[in-house]
């Protein structure tokens, strides 16, 4: 049977139509990311089954770990192309929050999580934890040391030990931490001392890892992912947690932040809610990520310490992003202009 023409028209209107309406119904979440995307993806992925609603994730440079995509979000604020920024610190999501560019979000799946890890005002939320640790080459190094200190004080370490760049990633939480429990004039006197005993700088922490791994470094600073994954291939390394008789070991948790007017803010706050999902911080902690988990009920591999069994440092990531901003305009710049290798 022939069909007239405009029938076939009809036709093809419909099925263009339709195809529209397809595509319309097919939703993105826009997520930036300063963790890595070995650890991100698989957890987007399962968003991805759970909720039909695909994640494209924006990932960090190793060197410019969460400031390179701080600095993107502010550039965007007029026009914003994320809807959530997943960080690896919760002093990238304060400094958003300083700067206007995160959105409130108190979501339900919170339930558990210790309120001392949470922006206060609901602006970002923090779960799954690193914590900063001494990384040693056991066969440089024999004593290790108990204290981050030693590395500015030590002369036996002088010239052997490493860190990252202080402008950037966890380091840089580190080193905030460090201004805001010693005061200004402490912090300075830490950092003077490393310039004494001639600490290396390194690019990122996964360099700094590598460096201990290989002896070429004998001890440095790194987050506890880096530390595991050394440990996992059977590395000559050893781990300390630091200052447990002092200043204690400092907590670095992820942290979920909803973006303002993002492209699609009903999937970041879907997003966000699976993030927060106890069984997150359980796949976390199983796997190579080998994150602490914050709540105190997650079952956890015997590699990863339960976060009450450590000695941590007190600080309000609030005030770390502030005195963060402060530091990267002034002392630490000039701290790292002078160091940098």
């Amino acid at each position: 049977m022939m069909l007239h023409p405009s029938r076939i028209l009809v036709l093809l209107i419909l099925l263009a139509t339709s195809g529209v309406a397809s595509a319309a119904t097919r939703r993105e979440v826009v997520v930036y990311i300063s963790v890595d995307d070995i650890f991100a993806r698989p957890i987007a992925e399962q968003f991805t089954k759970s909720t039909g609603i695909e994640v494209k994730l924006v990932p960090d440079t190793k060197e410019t770990k969460g400031t390179g995509l701080v600095n993107r979000l502010i550039a965007e604020r007029g026009r914003p192309q994320a809807d959530v920024f997943w960080s690896g610190d919760p002093v990238r999501a304060a400094i958003l929050k300083l700067e206007g560019i995160s959105f409130a979000y108190r979501s339900l799946n919170a339930e558990g999580l210790p309120a001392g890890y949470n922006d206060p005002d609901g602006y970002w939320v923090g779960f799954s934890a690193r914590t900063r640790v001494i990384l040693y080459n056991t066969t440089a190094v024999h004593k290790p040391p108990s204290s981050i200190f030693d590395l500015a004080t030590d002369a036996d370490l002088s010239g052997k030990a490493c860190i990252a760049n202080p402008l950037f990633g966890t380091t840089s939480a580190q080193a905030a931490a460090l201004f805001v429990v010693l005061g200004d004039k402490g912090g300075r006197n830490y950092f003077e001392g490393l310039s004494r005993n001639r600490i290396r700088m390194l690019s990122s922490n996964g360099e700094v890892g590598r460096r201990v791994s290989e002896a070429d470094c004998a001890i440095g600073i790194v987050d506890s992912d880096d530390a595991y994954e050394a440990i996992k291939h059977k590395k000559p390394v050893g781990v300390v947690y630091p200052d447990e008789k002092g200043i204690g070991t400092l907590l670095i948790p992820n942290a979920a932040v909803l973006i303002a007017n993002g492209p699609d803010s009903a999937a970041g706050k879907k997003f966000i809610d699976y993030l927060l999902r106890p069984e997150v911080e359980q796949a976390l902690a199983e796997g190579d990520a080998a994150q602490i988990p914050l709540r105190p009920n997650i079952k956890r591999p015997p590699h990863v310490p339960a976060v009450d069994k450590l000695t941590l440092m007190k600080v309000d990531y609030g005030r770390l992003a502030v005195e963060f901003n402060e530091l990267s305009r002034g002392f630490l710049r000039e701290w790292t202009a002078r160091n940098h290798p």
